[in-house]
C-alpha cells in the first residue's frame, strides 16, 4: 500500500519525528525529513545513510520564514502524499502570568503559528488525496481540560486546533486532502519525559496506521489509535 508514497516529515531530527520518518520508512514510504541544523541530527542522518536513497535530509528551522521558501524553492514540482507538521516546543511549565513575554511569543510562533505557515505553502506540492497532519496534544483540547498547568503549552495547541481548523476550511477547502491533528500519547521523549508510559515505537506505529487508514476530504481529531477526541 506504501510503496511508491512520498512523506515530507517537518521536524524529524529526534523523538516523535525521528520515529515517525523511521516507521514511514520501514513501510516504504520514501521520506523527506527536515531539521533545523542537520548536523546535530545524527540518527535522521543515519536513517537517511541506511535507506538507499529512500531518505533525504532537508534544513528547515520552521519559524524562519526565509528557510521555508528556500525549502519549497527546493522541492521545485515535486509532490508527496504526507505532509506532516511535527516541529513543536514544550515551553514552561507553570502558568500562564508566570511566563515571559519571550517565553509566550516563542511557544505560539513554534507551536501555533509556524505549522500553519509551513502548510500553506507547501500545500501546493501535496497531491491530490494526500494528508496534511498537525502533531497536536490532548492537551489542546478544551474539553479534556479538567487539571489544568502546562497552560502556555496548552494555549498553543488549541491555537493549532483552531487554526487548523480554519486552514482546512479555507485553504484547504477546494483541495482533495484530509486534514488530521493527531494525538501521539504521552511518550517516551525528550519532551514527554522518562515517566510516560508509550515508547516511540508504540506511537509512530498508531499514527502511521491511523495516517494510512484514513481517507476523505474531511479534518478530525484523533489520537494515535485513531479515536475521536473532544475539540
Amino acid at each position: 500500500m506504501s510503496a511508491g508514497r512520498t512523506a515530507l516529515v517537518i521536524g524529524a531530527s529526534r523523538g516523535l519525528g525521528l520515529g515517525l520518518a523511521t516507521e514511514l520508512n520501514r513501510r516504504g514510504w520514501r521520506v523527506i525529513g527536515t531539521a533545523r541544523n542537520p548536523g546535530k541530527a545524527p540518527g535522521l542522518s543515519q536513517l537517511a545513510a541506511g535507506s538507499k536513497g529512500q531518505v533525504e535530509v532537508q534544513l528547515l528551522d520552521v519559524d524562519e520564514a526565509q528557510e521555508l521558501e528556500d525549502l519549497a524553492w527546493r522541492l521545485a514540482e515535486r509532490k508527496v502524499d504526507l505532509l506532516f507538521l511535527n516541529a513543536g516546543v514544550m515551553g514552561p511549565s507553570g502558568a500562564v502570568q508566570d511566563a515571559s513575554p519571550k517565553e509566550l511569543q516563542q511557544v505560539m510562533l513554534t507551536n501555533a503559528v509556524a505549522p500553519i505557515r509551513v502548510a500553506t505553502r507547501l500545500l501546493p506540492h501535496v497531491s491530490d488525496g494526500g494528508t496534511v497532519a498537525f502533531m497536536t496534544s490532548l492537551m489542546g483540547s478544551i474539553g479534556d481540560n479538567t487539571s489544568g498547568g502546562f497552560d502556555v503549552y496548552r494555549a498553543s495547541k488549541a491555537s493549532l486546533n483552531m487554526l487548523s481548523r480554519s486552514f482546512a476550511a479555507t485553504i484547504a477547502k477546494e483541495r482533495d486532502v484530509t486534514v488530521l491533528n493527531l494525538h501521539p500519547g504521552w511518550v517516551k521523549t525528550d519532551m514527554g519525559g522518562p515517566s510516560a508510559p508509550l515508547s516511540v515505537e508504540t506511537s509512530v506505529r498508531g499514527l502511521v496506521d491511523v495516517i494510512e487508514q484514513r481517507h476523505g476530504k474531511r479534518h478530525l481529531f484523533l489520537d494515535y489509535r485513531g479515536h475521536e477526541l473532544p475539540w
